[in-house]
């Protein structure tokens, strides 16, 4: 004698336990998608983790007062860490203390896909970076460059006429990565 199954009960469990396993791969999906903007606002409270902060907004500046008898030559320099061409469109200026000025950086990706990017400056000599402030950089937010896409991106500086008087030259270095890999498909 075989033993009875009883198949209609069976398969109520079975469904039962898909549904419950739909949902749960569901919540899953939905934990894992909601990770990424807790993560950067849970870094953005604590201040952890920010690549390079605002420095400062045009509210903050005030009246400054721009230091004619002083002039510091700023140099640029840009280096690519990916599959690109980047550079500033000059190697050099000179500015007072105090005043307004801008550069353009250039960007050619040169792969047949998009490519998403971040800049991070640097500074020589190091007790120059407090005096470098910021209004516009494209290192503020990362940058989706497009197949084969160029792209000028402006830097909008003043440097603070706090600077100590001995330093008279500002090398600012912006290093270009790819974020996401190479193997990141394009859209």
């Amino acid at each position: 004698m075989t033993p009875r199954t009883d198949t209609g009960g069976t398969r109520k469990l079975n469904r039962q336990m898909l549904g419950k396993l739909l949902v749960i791969a569901v919540m899953m999906f939905g934990f894992g998608y909601a990770l990424v903007p807790i993560y950067k606002k849970i870094c953005e409270i604590t201040g952890i983790n920010l690549l390079t902060p605002k420095d400062v907004t045009v509210e903050e500046i005030g009246n400054t007062q721009v230091d004619k008898t002083r002039t510091i030559t700023i140099e640029f320099d840009a280096t690519a860490q990916g599959p690109w061409r980047f550079r500033p469109t000059v190697s050099s200026m000179q500015v007072h203390p105090g005043e307004m000025a801008q550069v353009v950086y250039e960007v050619v990706n040169t792969q047949p896909r998009s490519i998403d990017a971040q800049a991070i400056p640097s500074y020589a000599p190091q007790q120059a970076s407090a005096h470098f402030k910021k209004m516009e950089c494209f290192c503020f937010k990362q940058q989706t460059l497009g197949p084969n896409q160029a792209k000028q991106m402006p830097v909008v500086f003043y440097i603070d006429p706090a600077l100590p008087k001995d330093v008279r030259t500002i090398t600012l270095s912006y290093t270009f990565f790819e974020i996401g890999g190479p193997g990141k498909k394009s859209s």
